[in-house]
């Protein structure tokens, strides 16, 4: 990741302790699983929580509980699946605790990483649609972020929520409509 964090995987495995001997992933089979998801779940937790310092403390927190937990996966997808349940559960435990700010967050890197060009737009389309996405409720945010920033499947994200998949693809396409209209599309999702 390219933030200035304290956040090491040599100092992550240290502090599980007695259990790294047992640990049913080595160093370098957990540091490329970190290499692989630490972005993606570091910026679905900055969109659900609205607070990058938070997203920060809970993608340490969600890492340290994933290799406490010490489980066997069967595949990748299973082993992402599980992370973003831990980084999910620890969302909502900062929310209940009220540790969330409602401010929403810029997401700096969307800007700079775009194309050269008139930047004013983006930068405009960046702030509509942060502010779109924080007048979501948390579960619409995890929702929409899982589903179209991470391209996860109706059965990968109803996992991660721990929703039943009938359940989740009505609230997903309520949550589209609400931020359509929300971003000034009409309720079915067209532009006006």
């Amino acid at each position: 990741m390219d933030r200035d964090t304290t956040f090491t995987v040599g100092g992550l495995l240290d502090t599980v302790g007695d259990k790294c001997a047992d640990l049913v992933m080595d160093e370098d089979t957990f540091r490329a699983f970190y290499e692989r998801t630490a972005r993606g779940v570091w910026a679905y937790l900055a969109r659900v929580t609205g607070d990058r310092q938070l997203a920060d403390d809970l993608l340490q927190e969600a890492y340290y509980r994933f290799l406490r937990a010490n489980a066997t996966h069967d595949t990748e997808a299973h082993r992402r699946n599980s992370l973003y349940r831990i980084a999910t559960n620890l969302a909502r435990d900062a929310r209940r605790q009220n540790l969330t700010r409602p401010a929403p967050i810029l997401a700096g890197n969307d800007i700079e990483s775009a194309p050269s060009g008139d930047q004013s737009g983006i930068t405009e389309r960046t702030a509509d649609f942060t502010r779109a996405m924080s007048n979501l409720q948390p579960r619409e945010r995890a929702m929409l972020w899982l589903a179209y920033a991470e391209g996860a499947s109706h059965r990968e994200i109803a996992a991660v929520l721990g929703l039943s998949v009938g359940s989740l693809k009505p609230m997903l396409f309520r949550a589209r409509r609400r931020l359509a209209a929300l971003l000034g599309g009409a309720p079915d999702g067209s532009r006006r």
